[in-house]
């Protein structure tokens, strides 16, 4: 097998990575916020356009890399780890910040990183045993759903085509799919724990 496909996944997960944190030094950007130095609006504007499309790509880049590692069987546990984790970083990245900007309740955050470092710390258990526990269905939808949400979330927050999430109407619509989100988050995370149970009470 060629050997750049074969590191092609791993890349890009690793540039998912390098990616948030582009991401995030443009997202803080912000002329409303108390700044060292006056930001006009339009520089704040333009970099939360960039730092949306940032975020865009990361999601694109996370689709690509189990795609080309399932399709050319280059499946590796450095990317059955990193591939998740560099999903949680950019979660917990993108939640933090649009809970900043209210865009997000501040206790569906909470649940969320609650959800995240919990199965972290599964995996992490995992590991000290030899064990790599990679993501599962349950997981690799609620992450998809959670990149969709952010999508949607972002795009408001942006004022893409004039949307604006904070229009009542749409808030309320916007409120039901954060509701969802935290669904398939608990979902998930239950169905983590349920599939390694013996895991935990052996280390009990």
């Amino acid at each position: 097998m060629n050997k750049v496909i074969k590191n092609l996944p791993n890349q890009l997960t690793l540039s998912r990575i390098v990616l948030i944190f582009f991401f995030v030094a443009l997202a803080n950007i912000d002329a409303d916020k108390i700044n060292f130095i006056e930001i006009p609006k339009y520089v704040s504007d333009t970099c939360h356009l960039i730092a949306y499309i940032i975020a865009i790509l990361a999601g694109i880049t996370d689709f690509l890399d189990g795609k080309i590692a399932r399709k050319y069987k280059c499946e590796s546990d450095f990317g059955r780890l990193m591939d998740p984790l560099a999903d949680k970083i950019f979660i917990v990245a993108t939640f933090v910040m649009m809970a900043d900007y209210r865009i997000i309740p501040a206790w569906i955050v909470v649940v969320v990183l609650s959800r995240e470092f919990l199965v972290t710390g599964l995996r992490l258990l995992a590991v000290s045993d030899g064990v790599v526990i990679s993501a599962d269905k349950s997981g690799k939808f609620k992450t998809a759903f959670q990149m969709f949400s952010l999508i949607i979330g972002g795009a408001g927050w942006v004022r893409l085509f004039g949307f604006n999430i904070f229009e009542p109407t749409v808030w309320k619509i916007w409120y039901g799919i954060m509701l969802l989100v935290v669904f398939f988050t608990l979902y998930s995370g239950i169905s983590y724990f349920a599939k390694n149970y013996k895991l935990i009470t052996n280390k009990l």
